[in-house]
């Protein structure tokens, strides 16, 4: 396990950071013209986001960003 040592402005910037990369991929898994293992591979890289950034955000930032449940077939 890791610590890390952050002042509240570069809070502010990986939150930020942390909202952009997300909302672009949850843009880009609309796109029908992506390979569905990108996609897979895609929603993976946002889960691990999503992880850092519940470390950083409020419980209602975060309610906005929860990754949706995986359909099982």
């Amino acid at each position: 396990m890791y610590g890390v040592i952050i002042n509240d402005q570069e809070q502010e910037e990986m939150e930020y950071l942390l909202k952009r990369e997300m909302e672009e991929i949850i843009f880009d898994l609309g796109d029908h013209r992506i390979d569905p293992e990108i996609k897979s591979a895609m929603g993976n890289r946002y889960e691990v986001l999503f992880q850092l950034f519940r470390r950083f955000a409020s419980q209602e930032e975060c309610l906005q960003y929860m990754p949706k449940k995986k359909k099982q077939n």
